[in-house]
């Protein structure tokens, strides 16, 4: 089953601004654009070294139930300027109906302007499994056991 997100532009969003899309056939994440209002479209803003900021995308969702809507770092902008997520991946719940904004963070050295219709982010479509949580007296036995962080090596 290929599931279907309803879209709803805000009254105040840029129709121009293109709705996510993948941008090749084999792409998992569909890129997510700026959609900043009227008065920053011309400038944009500037997120600074180590700020964090919410970037409208102008969109609210509908997303089935039983699916859930991951939003991702672009490698590339990670890559070339430091911008990521800084609650990677972000969840959008089936049942949330608010805005979607996309919360970034520059770890770069330099600041960077976040420009009106910027792909800023990718969402990935994913299917819920919820599961029952049981109390128990005792855990099943395992080789790893109780080892933590790096307990199986580095390989």
């Amino acid at each position: 089953m290929i599931p279907t997100i309803r879209v709803l532009r805000e009254d105040w969003a840029d129709p121009a601004v293109p709705l996510p899309s993948y941008e090749t056939d084999g792409a998992a994440g569909a890129d997510i654009r700026a959609n900043l209002p009227g008065e920053m479209r011309a400038a944009g803003f500037v997120l600074n070294p180590m700020e964090r900021r919410i970037v409208p995308t102008g969109l609210r969702v509908e997303i089935p139930a039983g699916f859930e809507m991951q939003i991702r770092p672009r490698s590339g902008l990670a890559l070339k300027h430091g911008i990521s997520l800084p609650n990677t991946p972000g969840t959008i719940d089936s049942d949330y109906r608010g805005p979607l904004g996309v919360l970034l963070i520059n770890l770069g050295a330099e600041p960077f302007t976040v420009a009106h219709g910027d792909r800023i982010a990718q969402m990935i479509v994913a299917p819920v499994v919820q599961a029952a949580f049981e109390p128990v007296d005792a855990l099943g036995e395992t080789a790893r056991g109780t080892g933590g962080f790096g307990s199986t090596g580095r390989q």
